[in-house]
């Protein structure tokens, strides 16, 4: 019956007797008015909890509570609908920009260096980059607890290529070297250092990274890397504040008999493939350092840099080379972290981070078998080719070269068939 018919009249015995209507009508708007009070209540208790105050001006957006990030195939995001559960219940907000409006987060810094405008194409490397960082972070669906904010390094000659990475959300810097070739003290040094490796001088502009105090923890990597698990073990350690507090549970460190540092400083690999087992100082993988910046550390360097390699034949303080790219970046790394600041370092399994496919022994693999002598100098290593890919935190296309170039790789033997992974997964987070 429509509502209008509970306030008419109605007939009974003939006669019209106005129904008993007063008690309905009471109880009816009544009700109305408990309606309306508690929905007035339950939109105030929602606007308190979905208020978001933007840290440092970026702009927040509020996602529901109960809707985790899951990565689809394809590596876009999807939004599903199990429960999260966050200790004071505030709600997760997203932030438009990747520098995160989240509270109590520590933001690291994740840095690239671009020396120049080869024929190589770096926007899709850096994309790729930049969103499987997004996936290990606090923003993504594996597990990670920092924030992240990218920057890209550039020397002047690679202006024109770097512009293509602002868009992607890299905040763009220019540098110089760090010292000009005309000033280098060391005769050797100076003639030669423009030849050396695959970028000369402008690889020094690596260093630039260390200025980035802003941050806690940087990470420099090349622009072939693809990151596939969060490195939070690693800023624990650097950000701890004794070594008391140090879970080195999932720190998969090179040398574990060596006395671990006071305070870490940096991490990084080596490339051994470089030198011969026999060599006492080996160089640093230039595609992979993790360091905590220092605008001290970064002037002793330009000191180092200035006063150069005299003489031929020798390496940085008669110690460190020669071998490929040791007079800039991969030989002054192990310079300042092997001789004149010892034990400040750790160094990492190439296995797991930076993994590169390389070969461990100086020799042929033959039938997936490595030949010769470690080139770690022990008398049992690892073979890298055969750790499982779910092992695997980052990876760096050297060995098994770009996947965007495409490349078949369809041989059966054991660097390919871990190449086929790993280019599997850059193309799963593309």
């Amino acid at each position: 019956m429509p509502f209008q018919g509970l306030m008419g009249r109605r007939r009974i015995g003939g006669k019209q007797r106005r129904s008993p209507i007063r008690i309905q009508h009471v109880v009816i708007v009544g009700s109305l008015v408990i309606v309306a009070l508690y929905a007035a209540g339950l939109l105030m208790i929602v606007g308190k909890g979905h208020s978001v105050t933007p840290v440092g001006g970026d702009e927040a957006v509020v996602e529901r509570m109960n809707a985790p990030i899951r990565s689809k195939d394809d590596g876009s995001v999807d939004i599903g609908s199990s429960s999260r559960f966050v200790k004071d219940a505030s709600p997760i907000t997203q932030p438009v920009h990747e520098s995160s409006s989240i509270t109590d987060t520590e933001t690291i810094g994740w840095a690239v260096t671009i020396t120049g405008c080869g024929s190589d194409p770096i926007t899709e490397g850096a994309a790729v980059l930049k969103h499987a960082i997004h996936l290990t972070s606090v923003h993504g669906n594996l597990g990670g607890h920092y924030d992240y904010k990218m920057y890209a390094i550039y020397h002047p000659d690679g202006e024109a290529c770097a512009l293509t990475l602002k868009d992607l959300g890299y905040e763009l810097i220019q540098r110089e070297t760090p010292v000009a070739v005309k000033d280098i003290e060391g005769k050797f040094l100076r003639e030669k250092i423009e030849s050396n490796g695959c970028c000369g001088e402008k690889e020094l502009v690596k260093l630039e990274a260390y200025t980035l105090t802003e941050h806690p923890v940087i990470v420099h990597l090349d622009l072939d890397v693809v990151v596939l698990k969060p490195m939070d073990a690693l800023f624990d350690m650097m950000l701890a504040k004794s070594p008391d507090d140090w879970d080195t549970t999932n720190v998969p460190i090179m040398w574990q008999e060596k006395r671990l540092p006071e305070k870490v400083n940096a991490f990084f690999t080596r490339d051994y493939n470089m030198v011969g087992p026999g060599r006492t100082y080996k160089p640093v993988q230039g595609g992979f350092l993790v360091l905590r910046p220092d605008m001290k550390v970064y002037e002793e360097f330009v000191s180092i840099i200035k006063k150069g390699i005299d003489k031929e034949g020798t390496g940085w303080g008669g110690l460190v080379g020669p071998f490929y790219g040791f007079m800039t970046f991969q030989g002054l790394i192990p310079y300042y972290y092997d001789v004149l600041h010892e034990n400040e370092a750790v160094e990492l399994s190439r296995c797991i981070y930076n993994q590169m496919a390389d070969n461990p022994k100086d020799k042929r693999t033959i039938n997936d078998i490595p030949q010769g002598r470690c080139r770690t100098n022990q008398e049992e290593c690892e073979d890298c080719r055969n750790r499982p890919l779910e092992d695997v935190v980052s990876a760096h296309f050297t060995l098994c070269q770009k996947p965007w170039l495409c490349l078949p790789q369809d041989s059966d033997i054991i660097q390919l068939r871990l190449c086929r992974k790993l280019h599997h997964q850059w193309y799963r987070i593309r």
